[in-house]
């Protein structure tokens, strides 16, 4: 389906599925809690689970986000884009319903994005994004991965073939020391070496 029909869905208030560099998201736009929402009913998510602020570059990250500064901005800038969550204080709890139960934290995402989802995302500035399975379900490799019943809630789906299959490795960056809150894509001690690398 074209990058039109996916962003149009998007500025009506529906979810979309995107390829990232991991699996396939259920993405929604993020500026607004209502689409968010709307994913989360669609998925069976808790609300109280946070989910990811997705945006197509750092830049425009820290401009949706412009508390992201010192040390928070340069690890991001060391370790994206590329397959990792980092969750990351967020003081004036902006986005707040993408943080589930910590809303003064938020989780950010910079994936390598396949062509046509990066020109999504950057026409939006910024999405929700979330894995594009029913809540406990497998993680999707491919489109046909994604169960029907999240499918056809969506307003467009973006194909780009089979991806890695794994998600991302999730980084807890809110405290004095790095923690892994997930071992994805990268493996927890490579992840934490980069951190520790930027910031020493």
């Amino acid at each position: 389906m074209s990058v039109d029909a996916a962003v149009e869905a998007l500025r009506r208030g529906q979810p979309v599925i995107l390829p990232t560099d991991t699996v396939y998201g259920l993405c929604a736009d993020a500026f607004r809690a209502e689409p968010v929402e709307r994913a989360y009913r669609l998925k069976g998510r808790e609300e109280q689970k946070p989910s990811a602020l997705l945006a197509a570059d750092v830049d425009m990250l820290l401009e949706c986000v412009p508390e992201l500064r010192g040390r928070a901005a340069v690890v991001a800038r060391a370790l994206l884009p590329g397959p990792y969550t980092l969750v990351l204080p967020n003081p004036a709890r902006r986005f707040r319903w993408l943080g589930g139960a910590r809303a003064d934290t938020i989780g950010v995402r910079v994936p390598d994005l396949p062509a046509e989802s990066r020109a999504v995302v950057e026409r939006v500035g910024a999405v929700m994004a979330t894995s594009a399975n029913l809540a406990g379900g497998r993680d999707p490799r491919r489109l046909a991965d994604v169960p029907e019943e999240v499918r056809g809630g969506c307003g467009a789906a973006v194909d780009a073939g089979e991806l890695p299959g794994t998600p991302s490795t999730v980084l807890d960056l809110t405290g004095d020391e790095p923690r892994v809150l997930r071992e994805g894509a990268v493996p927890a001690a490579d992840a934490l070496a980069r951190v520790r690398a930027a910031t020493a």
